[in-house]
């Protein structure tokens, strides 16, 4: 569970919430015409946008934000520079058994490639496609939400449109007015809300937690290609170390 997604999208409504309580109370901020404008619409030009099967993701998407795959990047180096040594010492054909029992299926299949005796550059060709799609169907799936909370505003923005005209029409009915004009306003708030909190920001999140993975991958790949190119393990752990941050290097050769 990342403690900080969780912890800002509470505190965010419920900052929100707890002025309203303070003011004039939840009460009046209620609103099913809003509600209806702001949320319904949203969901239906989100279903005109993206295919149907990826909306039957969006939540399991929303849940990555929420609680990410948690990656041991200096675990996977230790693998790696395993798998190295092994390869150094008893040739890379001594690594089929231990890949047999590789849980980690990008690692395995790029491993296998390298034991098979495949070339590099058809090794690297085909685990850089397959992290490729990888990336541009995680940033697809943030782009739901980034759309979700554009629409939201833009949703909004009708819903003001909508209570305006409505008080408009009924001037000379000053009980009406009121009504319309609490649509025009807190259709604005939904939008606001929606798109300030549920939009933009886990949209943003979701590409970190892609970036993540991309990042892991590419650990893999540039360990395989050192692996089946015979380099010395210190050498490649050292490489690998590169793509943390100084902080995290911590070598096991020393």
């Amino acid at each position: 569970m990342d403690l900080g997604t969780v912890v800002g999208i509470v505190l965010a409504f419920g900052l929100v919430i707890a002025a309203m309580a303070l003011g004039v109370g939840i009460g009046p901020y209620m609103d099913i015409q809003s509600f209806l404008i702001v949320v319904g619409g949203s969901i239906a030009a989100l279903l005109i946008a993206f295919k149907m099967d990826e909306m039957k993701q969006f939540m399991t998407v929303f849940m990555i934000a929420v609680k990410p795959p948690q990656a041991d990047i200096p675990g996977l180096i230790e693998k790696l520079v395993g798998y190295a040594t092994d390869a150094r010492r008893d040739g890379i054909l001594a690594l089929e058994t231990k890949v047999n029992g590789e849980e980690d299926i990008f690692l395995k299949k790029g491993l296998s490639l390298a034991v098979d005796g495949n070339e590099p550059d058809i090794i690297r060709d085909l685990l850089e496609i397959e992290t490729g799609q990888m990336d541009a169907r995680h940033r697809q799936r943030a782009s739901m939400f980034e759309q979700f909370g554009g629409i939201a505003g833009a949703f909004g923005m009708i819903g003001t449109l909508v209570g305006l005209v409505a008080m408009l029409v009924n001037m000379s009915d000053p009980s009406s007015i009121g009504p319309a004009m609490a649509v025009a306003l807190l259709t604005t708030l939904y939008g606001s809300l929606i798109g300030n909190i549920l939009g933009a920001p886990v949209a943003n999140i979701l590409l970190i937690r892609n970036s993540d993975e991309v990042l892991v991958k590419t650990i893999v790949i540039e360990g395989i290609m050192s692996i089946q190119a015979g380099d010395n393990p210190r050498t490649l752990e050292q490489k690998l170390l590169s793509f943390l941050p100084p902080k995290e290097r911590n070598s096991q050769f020393e």
